[in-house]
């Protein structure tokens, strides 16, 4: 599963957290080794629109550090 609809089942299984993974890519889709995870709150009355924006907040913050840390290790 990927884009709106991870965030669509997010809200529909009333999830309480949602967030990334940032992780190595290998040959399997989403199975390689985690380098790093964040986490965001999802309330009661959050969309999935709101838990994309929550989300896609936790990359534009963490993204960067994180291949920078990837590049200098």
């Amino acid at each position: 599963m990927y884009g709106h609809h991870v965030h669509q089942a997010v809200v529909d299984a009333k999830e309480a957290v949602s967030g990334i993974t940032i992780h190595y890519v290998n040959e399997n889709y989403d199975e390689g080794n985690i380098i790093f995870q964040a986490t965001c709150l999802v309330t009661p009355d959050d969309t999935a629109d709101m838990v994309a924006e929550k989300v896609h907040a936790l990359e534009y913050e963490h993204f960067p550090v994180v291949i920078e840390q990837v590049f200098k290790s």
